[in-house]
């Protein structure tokens, strides 16, 4: 275990050496070469010329220069390229970030693609998307990604609308025919199905969603076998795909949820075409009060889908089969003598961590899908005092994490309702909160531990 943590600084320090001495690199070249005298007159007939590799606000580069880099890093030209301008966005785009990725708490690559995605944003937008940054440096690479996207998209509204509008102009449907040889083409061929993609706004894309998940369900529910030729048991992609192909007849779909469904023996069946149409698609939107009110300007993020613009929203809303779920209040804390975490605490631990809270884990949580296993961090006691259970103590975790703390010896101590102290079987220390995952060292952990407070106040909330 020690080795294996202690690899990831090594490596994370070689990546930063790496990029200093590509840095260094492009410092050593980026005078003027119309300042050198061996340069000043060929300048007109192809000698060296400045050129900006990163985006606004990054010092320029000798193109020629680059070459002879690209040929002692073992890559082609195009790499190299990539490599400086994602540097140089970093130091002087993305200093915070940059900071960070010093202090070996990012990884390389996503710092760069960070880099990479904030390219097009002049030096003034960019500072939006690093000060974000700074302050979610230890979340894991996908939820840095997902920050990032939101504060690139709220720093130009006006071109994130343009690439929504333009999107929304390449809709479709779109079927691949079978080709010669998909037939008896046992690697690439699909012999006996086909495929199908589509492009939908995304409220349609929510509802359908929403029916064609019910309806494989019900037909998992009804189906004769569950089970294909081989005796393996079909998946509710299977069913998915079945519910999918009955949508082309509505009025099978109709009769068979009404035979699935029975009316009750005291009310007539209804007319086929007043049976209603299953309706059960959800959404989380999470959004600051001044940019609902339209007073500062910033984007909405709904699970599922990421960052949204409000336009985007309001079409999201707007569709029929899309209904709000009341404001929850995160600041609230509640607690109960039963062993069950109630729903409402739940699903403030949900929306309040946003993922499990296992160390750095990048499991989000998808209201849509299964819901996490809620743990009790401090175990339940039947012959303890009430109030056991409630936002003070629960750790939403997937299933394998669930099993591995209550299996394997881990050590997990709620310090507040969005901060656990988890120390593994062999000695590793992590304190996660909803920003993230910090590593620490035992003394750390143990000055930690010792300090805590109660935190069964919370539940007075």
């Amino acid at each position: 275990m020690a080795a294996a943590e202690s690899e990831i600084v090594v490596r994370r320090r070689s990546e930063l050496r790496t990029m200093q001495i590509v840095l260094a690199w492009a410092d050593t070249f980026s005078g003027n070469p119309q300042d050198d005298p061996r340069f000043r007159r060929k300048a007109s007939k192809g000698g060296p010329r400045l050129v900006r590799l990163g985006g606004d606000g990054t010092p320029k580069v000798q193109d020629l220069a680059l070459l002879e880099l690209a040929v002692a890093r073992c890559e082609s030209l195009f790499s190299t390229r990539r490599a400086i301008a994602d540097g140089l966005d970093l130091r002087h785009r993305l200093p915070e970030l940059w900071q960070a990725v010093s202090d070996l708490r990012v990884e390389m690559w996503v710092a760069r693609k960070i880099a990479m995605m904030c390219r097009k944003l002049d030096a003034d937008q960019v500072k939006l998307v690093d000060a974000a940054l700074a302050e979610a440096a230890d979340e894991p690479p996908t939820v840095l990604l997902q920050i990032a996207e939101a504060k690139i998209i709220e720093a130009d509204l006006e071109a994130h609308e343009e690439r929504v509008r333009k999107a929304k102009q390449h809709k479709g449907v779109w079927i691949r025919h079978t080709e010669p040889g998909d037939a008896v083409d046992d690697e690439a061929g699909e012999p006996g199905t086909g495929m199908i993609f589509a492009r939908l706004d995304e409220g349609d894309l929510s509802a359908l969603d929403a029916v064609v998940e019910e309806l494989a369900n019900k037909l998992a529910e009804n189906a004769e076998t569950t089970t294909d030729a081989g005796g393996c048991a079909l998946g509710i992609d299977h069913f998915r795909a079945e519910a999918l192909a009955m949508l082309a007849d509505p009025k099978a779909v109709l009769d068979f949820f009404a035979a699935t469904d029975p009316q009750p023996e005291d009310e007539p069946p209804a007319p086929t075409a007043e049976r209603p149409m299953p309706d059960k698609a959800r959404i989380y939107a999470h959004i600051d009060a001044e940019v609902l009110l339209g007073m500062v300007n910033g984007v909405a993020r709904v699970e599922g889908l990421g960052p949204r613009l409000l336009s985007q929203l309001r079409d999201l809303l707007s569709h029929h089969q899309v209904f709000l779920t009341p404001v929850v209040d995160l600041n609230a804390g509640r607690s109960t003598k039963a062993y069950e975490h109630p729903t409402k605490v739940k699903l403030r631990s949900e929306l309040r961590t946003g993922g499990e809270v296992f160390p750095h884990s990048s499991t989000r949580i998808n209201h849509a899908g299964r819901s996490p296993d809620h743990d009790h961090p401090t175990p339940f006691d039947v012959h303890g005092p009430p109030g056991q259970t409630g936002d003070h103590n629960d750790a939403p975790l997937t299933r394998q994490a669930h099993r591995a703390k209550t299996h394997l010896g881990y050590s997990v101590l709620q310090l507040g309702p969005d901060k656990w102290l988890w120390g593994t079987p062999h000695g590793l220390y992590r304190l996660v909160t909803t920003k993230g995952t910090t590593m620490l060292g035992s003394l750390e952990a143990q000055f930690i531990r010792g300090t805590a407070i109660d935190v069964t106040g919370f539940n007075a909330a």
